[in-house]
């Protein structure tokens, strides 16, 4: 498996990376430990989870992935083979069970969090810890036609980066990543670390799919340029893109067939982007799967693809797409799909 730097540490993190949040929710203990034995036995060494897994945030779920890892780490020893992510919530108030709702990103909240899954985690540091998400109202999750309030009160950026460099010195985190975030908010992170001597961030982890490729509009440069790669997410857009929710189909304990209420990358144009790219695909003699992480793991911009399976016949489908080279045909062929459906799903 081929492995990329991370950001400008001396970090070598595997191209896919384990993505967890099913664990705890659709997915047993037991059968998170086989996906990371499988996992790491077959060359993935970059874990991601987050403070709010298991998926769909819930009070009964809360923090059950970080704890069913912590229990790994302790049943098999293999902490030191693993690069560890994590991340600390954003505003909470449609998640009531956490911080009661108040979370902020700020000195004793990014404390109280760290301290939380690190114990859950059961170890002394995490690698790469996140912010999940902007305090700030802006534009993430999908949400388009942004709104400028000029009036509106949030944690500095430069407080909030304060709060992590603390982490950093303390031993705590090694180092400081983002999630769902705009292109402003990557530059201020990056201004207020050169200008304040504070800890830099080494990657920016947003959803990058064949239906959202709006990480190349402004992001995908700032990612070159600055050496903050890209942590793909929803690579497959809930599984859409694998083609199995097609012609209506609910195929049995599918994500979107247990919450049809994440309908990000189910519209009507999305549907029929998805039916194109399933033809491409095939007619490549490539799984739909493997066809579309291969895709992100060839963008310059992207530092890790991050998978979520919960069968091991996924796991070991979307692991394979390392494998994947696509031929000129095929990314042209891909092309003519965008140029039709351009981000039917952003």
């Amino acid at each position: 498996m081929q492995q990329n730097r991370l950001g400008q540490t001396d970090i070598a993190i595997s191209q896919i990376a384990l993505g967890t949040m099913t664990w705890g929710e659709q997915n047993s203990q037991q059968e998170a430990f086989l996906q990371m034995d499988y996992a790491r036995d077959h060359g993935i060494n970059f874990f991601d989870t987050a403070e709010l897994y298991a998926i769909p945030p819930r009070a009964e779920t809360y923090g059950a992935t970080e704890t069913i890892i912590g229990e790994w780490f302790k049943k098999t020893g293999r902490r030191n083979e693993v690069i560890l992510a994590s991340k600390v919530c954003g505003p909470t108030a449609w998640c009531p069970h956490i911080r009661d709702g108040q979370a902020k990103l700020d000195q004793s909240n990014i404390s109280a969090a760290c301290e939380a899954s690190l114990e859950r985690l059961q170890t002394d540091y995490i690698d790469l810890y996140q912010t999940h998400w902007p305090e700030r109202s802006t534009n993430y999750f999908g949400k388009l036609n942004y709104s400028h309030d000029a009036e509106q009160s949030f944690t500095a950026i430069a407080e909030t980066l304060e709060a992590l460099s603390k982490l950093v010195e303390a031993g705590k985190i090694r180092h400081i990543g983002i999630s769902n975030e705009s292109a402003w908010g990557a530059m201020q992170y990056l201004r207020c670390a050169e200008m304040l001597g504070l800890s830099r961030i080494v990657s920016i982890q947003n959803p990058y799919n064949l239906l959202n490729r709006s990480f190349e509009i402004g992001l995908a440069e700032i990612a070159c340029r600055e050496a903050v790669g890209l942590l793909a997410y929803s690579p497959l857009a809930f599984g859409v893109l694998s083609g199995k929710y097609l012609n209506h189909a609910t195929p049995e304990k599918g994500r979107l067939s247990m919450f049809p209420h994440y309908t990000r990358y189910s519209n009507r144009a999305g549907t029929l982007a998805t039916a194109a790219y399933v033809e491409v695909a095939r007619k490549h003699g490539l799984t739909p799967a493997q066809m579309a992480l291969a895709f992100i793991q060839q963008q310059s911009f992207v530092s890790a693809t991050i998978i979520g399976a919960t069968t091991m016949s996924q796991l070991a489908e979307n692991i394979a797409s390392c494998e994947v080279i696509l031929s000129d045909a095929c990314c042209s062929d891909i092309d003519e799909v965008f140029q039709q459906y351009p981000n039917p799903c952003p």
